[in-house]
């Protein structure tokens, strides 16, 4: 894939000199190297916004509301009806 972005970023000393090292070890180059290790964090970020998690018994919870919810009360009877008049203005 041709690569026609640039990014540009600015490091402390040492900061550079471990990325340089690690990228050798590696046997990538430093832009190669920190374009995979910036890939492989944006990922992991919009994975991670991407997922809800919740303790299992407040999903256990919560799936029962909603396959068995309760038998509406007035007030929310109500509440529809106005809705439905709201909608059908």
């Amino acid at each position: 894939m041709a690569r026609t972005a640039r990014i540009e970023l600015r490091a402390d000393p040492e900061r550079e000199a471990r990325i340089r090292t690690a990228a050798r070890l590696a046997n990538q180059s430093v832009s190669s190297f920190v374009l995979d290790a910036a890939s492989e964090r944006a990922n992991q970020v919009l994975r991670d916004a991407a997922t809800t998690t919740v303790p299992a018994d407040y999903f256990d919870e919560l799936h029962r509301a909603l396959s068995d919810p309760p038998a509406p009360n007035p007030a929310l009877r109500r509440a529809a009806r106005r809705a439905r008049q709201v909608v059908q203005a």
